[in-house]
């Protein structure tokens, strides 16, 4: 006989100890009896027999589902809807003159307005779904009689723990609802992040895409965007300093520099399509003991700013070629 006597093996719970269908069935009455108004009721219906509270429970829960369903594809509606009618709007660069070029920005504009719109739609439905789809879900297993508070002690530590490994990315998530929100730049507009200077191509809620004039393209995260220059929205403007010599004639020179703005306004095809207002000379802009600059401007289309620049240079410097004024180096 030994002397160490053998453990003693661990109880196998057998399959009486297991809850009986019986005992289910019981907790799922219990369950419809506190349910007045509508799982109840339905038990009624059936004369209150044994098996009645199982089968107005398992009704129960279908009609749950069936709502939860309804409800999602009503709120899904509605949000359609208002993406619908946020993106149509009414001409807005009209207010500045008529031509073929302001219809065509205040298709951009609304085109702009629409994929902002879905971009937020898409989100809230996002939201919609999980919200109404959980809540369904989570009211049918407290029917059925299972525990939910493991389930949502646990959602609750995993949400905190997901919350402290991606900060970073939620901080992305925010930033990009709020930019969208708030319309700060869109798809097409050439903007100045800090870290980039270039032309958006394309905007999500984590990053934003932007190719500088080197042609390279630059992916940054919307979180660390903390100030935006935007030069394509509303209006731009061009604008060239004209040195001279100090000894030229100030009116002369003025009204030389008054007919060229004169002179580009009156050309439609820049009128019509780039300029938002005829140019103005705002006279002598810097004076020292051997120049004199005149500064020339005018209010353009969005991203126009550089092409009527440099068509203003072109006309300034063949006004003062033919007037023999001859320009001079500044400090």
């Amino acid at each position: 006989m030994s002397l160490l006597a053998s453990p003693a093996p661990s109880p196998t719970p057998s399959l009486s100890e297991l809850p009986s269908l019986g005992e289910v069935s019981t907790q799922i009455a219990s369950v419809c009896s506190n349910d007045t108004v509508l799982c109840a009721t339905l038990a009624g219906w059936f004369d209150n027999a044994a098996w009645a509270p199982l089968v107005a429970s398992l009704i129960t829960v279908l009609l749950i589902l069936v709502f939860g369903i309804v409800i999602r594809n009503i709120v899904l509606r509605l949000i359609t809807r208002v993406v619908a009618r946020t993106a149509v709007s009414g001409p807005l660069s009209g207010r500045w003159r008529k031509g073929s070029q302001a219809e065509g920005i205040d298709t951009l504009l609304r085109e702009r307005r629409r994929q902002r719109a879905e971009t937020m739609g898409s989100v809230l439905k996002h939201i919609a779904t999980i919200v109404i789809i959980g809540t369904t879900l989570l009211t049918v297993l407290d029917r059925l009689t299972i525990p939910i508070a493991p389930l949502l002690t646990s959602v609750g530590i995993l949400g905190v723990a997901i919350g402290f490994g991606a900060q970073e990315l939620v901080k992305d998530f925010i930033a990009g609802m709020f930019m969208l929100l708030e319309d700060q730049y869109g798809v097409g507009d050439v903007i100045d992040t800090g870290a980039a200077i270039g032309t958006v191509e394309a905007v999500t809620l984590r990053v934003t895409r932007l190719r500088d004039s080197d042609g390279r393209v630059w992916y940054i995260r919307n979180g660390t965007i903390t100030r935006v220059g935007n030069e394509s929205q509303g209006w731009s403007r061009a604008y060239m300093d004209v040195p001279v010599s100090y000894t030229s004639d100030i009116t002369t020179v003025r009204v030389l520099l008054e007919h060229v703005a004169e002179e580009i306004w009156a050309d439609v095809e820049f009128r019509e399509t780039m300029l938002v207002e005829q140019p103005k000379v705002y006279g002598v802009e810097q004076l020292s003991d051997s120049t004199l600059v005149f500064r020339l401007s005018a209010k353009t289309l969005p991203a126009q700013q550089a092409q009527v620049a440099r068509e203003l240079r072109l006309r300034v410097k063949s006004a003062l070629d033919a007037a023999d004024i001859a320009m001079v180096p500044t400090a």
